[in-house]
């Protein structure tokens, strides 16, 4: 089994915190996405999407999808347990990973694309709607301060892969200057807890 992977990426970032806090080790292989690799006709055969993580089981097939692949080394090692335990509490960290993912991972993602330097000729910009897009982060991150005052993490108690997502994007945005604010002090302890965790160097 092994993991294609690309250090810098938030997206396979999250599969690697993911095993850390599951203390599972895999294989790592390093795509260079910057310079395309991910974009010949060996990798297509492997994700016909190109993108990454890709986890290639013993067997030569793939998954792909940071959340999927989450799912898959839950289901084979159920300790500690990532997406909740019962019914109400699976529901819950399904709902907010799903918001972070939709609400402020997918608009920093647009703001990367469309405004960083980094990401010059590799397609079609349009720097109003980068600008649009990081207004929108910023106001989801703000709502995210609000809703962490009661709570310690992001889903309820006990730290999920909403943490994990969240963590991922927060570090990422950064390059892009969209940043935990002063004001924020429910967000700033919560990424002082989760960027101290031993996973969060993975």
């Amino acid at each position: 089994m092994k993991m294609y992977d690309y250090t810098l990426a938030p997206s396979p970032r999250r599969v690697r915190i993911f095993l850390a806090e599951k203390g599972i080790d895999v294989d790592l292989v390093q795509v260079d996405i910057m310079r395309n690799a991910n974009r010949t006709p060996e990798f297509y055969q492997k994700n016909p999407l190109g993108s990454l993580p890709i986890l290639e089981l013993d067997d030569g097939s793939c998954l792909s999808e940071s959340v999927a692949i989450c799912r898959y080394f839950e289901e084979i090692q159920p300790a500690p347990p990532l997406f909740g335990v019962g019914a109400r509490e699976k529901a819950l960290v399904e709902m907010w990973n799903r918001r972070i993912e939709l609400e402020i991972f997918a608009p920093v993602g647009h703001v990367w694309s469309h405004l960083s330097k980094v990401a010059e000729g590799r397609g079609r910009r349009f720097p109003e709607f980068g600008e649009i897009q990081k207004r929108a982060a910023l106001d989801r991150i703000a709502w995210l301060d609000s809703e962490l005052t009661s709570r310690e993490f992001i889903a309820g108690p006990n730290y999920s892969i909403a943490d994990i997502t969240i963590l991922c994007m927060l570090d990422f945005a950064r390059t892009v200057d969209i940043l935990i604010q002063p004001k924020q002090t429910n967000l700033a302890r919560w990424y002082s807890n989760a960027s101290s965790r031993p996973s969060a160097t993975a």
